[in-house]
């Protein structure tokens, strides 16, 4: 388990080795090397000979206290938990704190997302599909990128600009093909869910070839003499120092980290195109009939804010007293993988998805209940009429991305705000945008008849179409009950050792409930604010003791009424 951390080790010992103890005596052999013409090439090559002799012992001790000093490092580093092999595997290079707790305890909620959109019923067109789990590539090159910023410059991601870029890139494809696939699907009558499509395989091989570009670019970069702050895409489109300075509204001069023009355009496209996807998608469900994913629009909305939140962290040139940007990030981002799985659960059973789905084995090709669900599956969309041609899209996507990037990159050096490292208006930002994306929605629900906003609820909840509710519990009696305070005891028992862990991802230490005061109400605000979250899932944990409850009856109710008889 720990060969990885070992071998990390050995090469930070050999590192700063040579690099610093055995580094040439004097600075000046290298300028009387240059300098000599071949007539003095023995009276150097003497001087140099005797320095160097002389200078042995003092070499020697050198190398000793380098080699004392990285071994004792490289023993902390070992013991610490951030350079573990279940840390590498977190996501970019927060695994050490409260971010990296979030963005990992994400996955298992997109996985459940995955699965439920892919039922075969809901008819989710294969392109947007795979746009979905595209998003897994992201996931999956920020951990070689984290790693590589980390090694190379010990810096985070948000500061190396080429790898940032590049890594955002991935999350761009990923919009790209979840609006060109939903989007064909409203406009295309011979789309399909399983092809038809007109832009055939293209779409995925440019994707493709996107994940490989920067692949290469991870494992090359350092090699090809990109430095901490070499932009990405050799800055294109950037305006040079003298020209930005001689713009009238310019009031301060850009940090060294600052974000290029490409990798602001990468973020802004990222952010518009997420947006469109949340229109189409809430247009999907007309062409489907089915207002079940007029949800994952919703759903979408705490991942809106994890984009927004990210955008206003760069704003602010990415300082440290603004860490709770990146912590926040993760928590949304955790909040909406979370919501787009309720989400597509409530669309895949809308459309016949039982527990009998989760069965391995091959399911019978005369079960009533699959025939359904076939059947449901192949039937065609209903066009929805645009207003917008494809190019007419792009269009309007590259003239946002280029307008906001150079709006924002050099029009915030008129202000003094980017620098001041205001806390109050960054969750300003973070939160008012998504704010009034989801006003903007909640009106659009109304004018269209709907309910606006809801909670959301699982299953049909009967022939009401409501969702889940406690009287549904009560239906097993006993058995409903006990299954429902075994889901509350199951929660409450995680809910302890997830705060105790999050505060040691916080704080480097594990909390002492019994003797700290501030352990203990940092524990306590922990579970408090997790039992808060958890009342809008409510839903699932009435689903989770519906199910458990036939268990329940057979192994515990039943049991012990056997053993009275007896």
């Amino acid at each position: 388990m720990v060969r990885l951390p070992v071998a990390a080790a050995a090469a930070v010992v050999l590192a700063a080795t040579s690099a610093s103890a055995f580094a040439p005596p004097s600075s000046s052999l290298l300028a009387a090397v240059g300098s000599r013409t071949s007539s003095s090439t023995t009276t150097t090559t003497r001087r140099m000979v005797a320095e160097l002799v002389s200078d042995v012992p003092s070499t020697l001790a050198s190398a000793a206290d380098a080699l004392s000093s990285t071994l004792s490092s490289s023993a902390a580093t070992l013991s610490s938990p951030a350079l573990l092999p279940s840390s590498l595997l977190s996501f970019s290079d927060q695994g050490q704190n409260l971010a990296g707790t979030f963005f990992q305890a994400s996955l298992l909620p997109y996985l459940a997302f995955l699965y439920f959109l892919s039922f075969r019923g809901n008819r989710t067109p294969s392109l947007g599909n795979f746009g979905w789990q595209y998003l897994l590539l992201f996931v999956l090159g920020t951990i070689p990128s984290g790693i590589v910023t980390k090694g190379a410059y010990g810096e985070t991601l948000a500061n190396v600009d080429w790898l940032h870029g590049g890594a955002e890139a991935l999350l761009t494809a990923t919009n790209v093909l979840i609006v060109l696939g939903f989007r064909e699907a409203l406009t295309n009558p011979a789309c399909s869910t399983s092809g038809g499509s007109k832009y055939g395989d293209v779409p995925k091989y440019v994707a493709g070839t996107c994940a490989a570009l920067f692949a290469v670019a991870c494992a090359f970069g350092t090699k090809a003499g990109f430095d901490v702050h070499s932009p990405f895409l050799f800055g294109v489109g950037n305006l040079s120092e003298e020209a930005t300075l001689s713009l009238p509204f310019v009031m301060h001069s850009e940090p060294a980290n600052a974000l290029s023009i490409p990798t602001w355009a990468i973020h802004f496209s990222s952010v518009f195109e997420f947006l469109f996807a949340m229109d189409i998608i809430w247009k999907f469900a007309e062409a489907t009939d089915n207002p079940k994913w007029k949800g994952l629009t919703w759903g979408m909305l705490p991942l809106h804010a994890s984009g927004i939140a990210a955008c206003t962290y760069h704003f602010f040139y990415n300082p440290s007293s603004l860490q709770f940007l990146v912590e926040l990030q993760a928590f949304l981002t955790l909040l909406g993988n979370t919501t787009v799985a309720v989400a597509a659960y409530r669309i895949a059973v809308s459309n016949g998805w039982t527990l009998r789905e989760l069965n391995p084995f091959p399911k019978s090709e005369v079960s009533p209940e699959g025939i359904a669900v076939d059947e449901a599956a192949a039937v065609p969309y209903n066009v929805v009429a645009s207003d917008e041609s494809d190019l007419q899209l792009a269009a309007k996507v590259i003239a946002l991305t280029v307008g906001s990037s150079y709006l924002i990159k050099y029009g915030e050096l008129a202000f003094d705000l980017p620098l001041t490292e205001n806390g109050v208006a960054a969750g300003a930002m973070v939160f008012g945008v998504p704010a009034i994306t989801g006003f903007l929605y909640y009106n659009r629900a109304k004018e269209e008849g709907g309910e606006g906003f809801s909670l959301p609820g699982f299953g049909s909840g009967g022939d009401g179409g409501e969702g889940l509710s406690m009287a549904d519990v009560k239906k097993f009696g006993v058995s409903g009950t006990v299954a429902y305070v075994l889901t509350e005891l199951a929660f409450w028992a995680v809910a302890f050792p997830v705060a105790s862990t999050a505060l040691y991802r916080t704080t480097g230490h594990w909390p002492d409930v019994i003797n700290d005061n501030a352990d203990r109400a940092a524990v306590l605000a922990f579970i408090f604010t997790g039992a808060n979250i958890a009342r809008l899932l409510v839903p699932l944990r009435l689903g989770a003791a519906l199910a458990l409850a036939p268990w329940v009856d057979e192994n515990i109710i039943n049991r012990q009424g056997e053993a009275d008889e007896q």
